[in-house]
This record gives structure tokens, sequence and C-alpha cells, in this order.
């Protein structure tokens, strides 16, 4: 455990951060889930609206810092890629 003043400070934040994340890398991987059963489900239309509601997740994510910035494009990208190969 950490003794100096700065150390402890510094073992707070990172706590609150690491809540903060874990809700937000959660709220990922239930709406990718939610996008990649709609696919499985042939649902056109949901679909997509599932996507960019996924895409606006991503996105967020990667601007808190949550994220990487190519990790969040990179997701994006291979779940548009199904939807498109589903649709097609």
């Amino acid at each position: 455990m950490a003794n100096h003043k700065s150390a402890l400070k510094r073992a707070r934040q990172n706590e609150i951060r690491r809540i903060r994340n874990k809700s937000v890398r959660t709220r990922i991987k239930g709406i990718v889930k939610e996008v990649r059963q709609a696919v499985s489900e042939s649902e056109g239309v949901v679909s997509q609206e599932k996507l960019n509601a996924a895409k606006s997740v991503i996105d967020k994510a990667a601007k808190k810092g949550v994220l990487h910035k190519k990790t969040a494009a990179r997701k994006i990208s291979r779940l548009s890629k199904l939807i498109n190969a589903a649709s097609a």
C-alpha cells in the first residue's frame, strides 16, 4: 500500500477512474452484443439503428480516453462490415 500523501491520492484517483471506465467498457460490450444479435436475427433496419447507437457509445468512450482512438475505429469498422455483409 502507498505511504506518501501523493501516492495515496494517486491510488484514490486510480480507483475512481477504474470504476468509471468499467461502466463504460461494460456498456460497449453490451451494445456490441446487441448489434451482433440483431444481425444474426436478420433485422435489417433494427441492426442499422443499433449500429448507430454503438458508434455513438464507442466514439464517446474513445473521446473520454477509455478506449484508444484506433481501437474504437477498429470496433466500429468490424461492426459496419458485419452489417454490410448481412444486408448484401
